[in-house]
């Protein structure tokens, strides 16, 4: 008897184990399998972040900032100084730039978008895509709004250079530097024996700045431009040369050409006129050099010298686009160049010397401006510019700019009677000083 219930408790205690062992097994693996699902979980968000961050660092956002102070020799200037004084006003608070510039790289494409934000409204500064060949990745193909691709100038950052405005010359010739059009790039790689090299070729509307097409001929820009880098001497040499091939539309029956042996304009005013095309030519070369001056500090030596033809106005050279507008058409040969200097005083201080020229009629002097039966007007004159500014950086995004534009006219016969000349019988006061404060990052 006493062995049959041990055996019957046996058998009970066996029973219960087995159920609980089952049991345990049972919620064990309910655990694992929901330990499991959140481990799976987890990886599918960290892939997901991951996602995200890729596609995160592959976006870049920088901007900057320009405000300014000017003040003028007198009131209601015309300037290349950031743009005209208003009547009766000799100084003035600007917002120069406010830029904010949006680049997402994937590799073998680019999109690009940048806004200007100032006291004037929005507007839109570059808008472009670029897509580059995957086998040697040296040759690329761009759509869109961006800079023209001629010289030095127009593509250094006015965020980096150190005046605070482009030359005359190139305000003239590329007002607002932009425009709507394709280019390719070429860019051999570091392990190519043409890796010194590198070439930029665009077909462009030729309109003034981003306006709409107004014709049907697209205007041809480029630059051949050659790095030698020698770096055991401290220096580094950069240059290029540059072409312009475009057309000016006439919407006048009246065009004026410059006689050179006479000194004047001469008109032709046949109704075939009306319509017809006029070359807008330029040939350009630029050389940039860089030197590690021992004891004081890195040095930049830049110049540029541009010469062709450019359509115009009686009273305007600036790039011509007429648009609807029946305003006579003045055709000029022209030259310009200037040098800069920027030398480095430890790692805080630029001191930055500039010159420019630009002569609007190479074929004209100062005493033809205004001389009866010549046709010469304002748009004739020659300006020279000397620069002088101090640059203090604050930290790794501030910048404090002190500059000075010394502006020398040609003058122009004294005889002459025109409202508009009498005052270039003299130098104008048009000098400008400027105080800016850049924030970048």
């Amino acid at each position: 008897m006493r062995i049959a219930l041990t055996l019957c408790s046996l058998l009970v205690a066996g029973s219960l184990f087995a159920q609980v062992k089952d049991s345990s097994q049972v919620e064990l693996q309910e655990k694992t399998s929901e330990l499991k699902g959140q481990v799976e979980g987890m990886n599918e968000m960290l892939l997901d972040m991951k996602s995200t961050v890729d596609a995160l660092k592959k976006i870049k956002i920088t901007g900057y900032i320009q405000s300014q102070y000017q003040t003028a020799e007198s009131d209601g200037i015309g300037t290349f100084s950031g743009g005209s004084f208003p009547s009766s006003v000799h100084s003035r608070f600007l917002l120069r730039r406010g830029r904010v510039k949006v680049n997402y790289d994937n590799d073998l494409t680019q999109y690009v978008l940048q806004i200007d934000v100032t006291q004037n409204g929005v507007g839109i500064k570059d808008a472009y895509a670029t897509i580059k060949e995957p086998w040697l990745k040296s040759f690329s193909l761009t759509g869109g709004i961006f800079d023209r691709p001629f010289g030095f100038e127009i593509s250094y950052s006015s965020s980096s250079r150190e005046s605070p405005e482009r030359t005359r010359l190139f305000q003239t010739l590329f007002p607002g530097e932009r425009e709507l059009g394709a280019k390719i790039e070429i860019t051999p790689p570091e392990t190519s024996p043409l890796s010194f090299l590198n070439v930029r070729a665009g077909l462009l509307n030729g309109v003034l700045n981003t306006a709409n097409e107004n014709d049907n001929f697209k205007d041809l820009i480029g630059r051949v431009g050659v790095q030698v880098p020698l770096a055991e001497q401290g220096l580094a040499i950069d240059g290029g040369l540059s072409f312009y091939s475009g057309q000016a539309r006439s919407n006048s029956r009246f065009v004026y050409k410059t006689n050179g042996p006479a000194k004047n304009f001469t008109v032709d005013s046949t109704a075939a006129n009306v319509g017809s095309y006029h070359d807008r030519s330029y040939l350009g070369a630029d050389v940039q050099l860089y030197y590690d001056l021992p004891g004081l500090g890195g040095l930049s030596l830049r110049g540029e010298f541009i010469s062709g033809k450019q359509p115009g106005t009686a009273t305007s050279g600036v790039f011509y686009n007429p648009g609807s507008t029946i305003t006579p058409l003045y055709q000029r040969n022209f030259t310009g160049w200037y040098i800069n200097y920027v030398q480095n005083i430890g790692l805080e201080h630029q001191l930055v010397v500039k010159y420019d020229e630009l002569d609007p009629n190479t074929d004209v002097e100062g005493n033809d401006i205004g001389a009866p039966g010549k046709n010469l007007a304002v748009a004739d004159v020659r300006y020279t510019t000397f620069g002088i500014g101090w640059i203090y950086h604050w930290d790794a995004n501030v910048k404090f700019t002190f500059y000075y534009d010394i502006v020398a006219n040609e003058k122009v016969n004294p005889a002459t009677n025109l409202a508009s000349l009498i005052p270039f019988k003299e130098d104008i006061k048009d000098n400008v000083f400027t105080v800016r404060m850049q924030y970048k990052f």
